[in-house]
């Protein structure tokens, strides 16, 4: 089976910001690894194939955080 490479740059302003972020990652379904850096606004994700860039980031935006940029396995992707 395959995965996936997710980059999300995400504005986060303090230990709660980036706490929510990896609350969300670590109960979605299909994520392997992931880490959430505050001090480089970003979050990386490994997830399984079929969990696709979409459902990522919708799970993030769900935290009320503002995703500004992204990447599926290295391709820029919208948000």
């Amino acid at each position: 089976m395959s995965e996936h490479q997710y980059k999300f740059n995400v504005t986060m302003t303090c230990g709660g910001c980036s706490g929510a972020i990896n609350r969300v990652l670590g109960k979605l379904n299909g994520v392997k690894s992931y880490n959430v850096s505050l001090e480089n606004q970003t979050a990386d994700i490994t997830a399984d194939e079929s969990l696709s860039y979409e459902q990522v980031l919708e799970k993030i935006k769900k935290t009320g955080k503002t995703v500004n940029s992204g990447e599926a396995d290295g391709v820029p992707q919208s948000v």
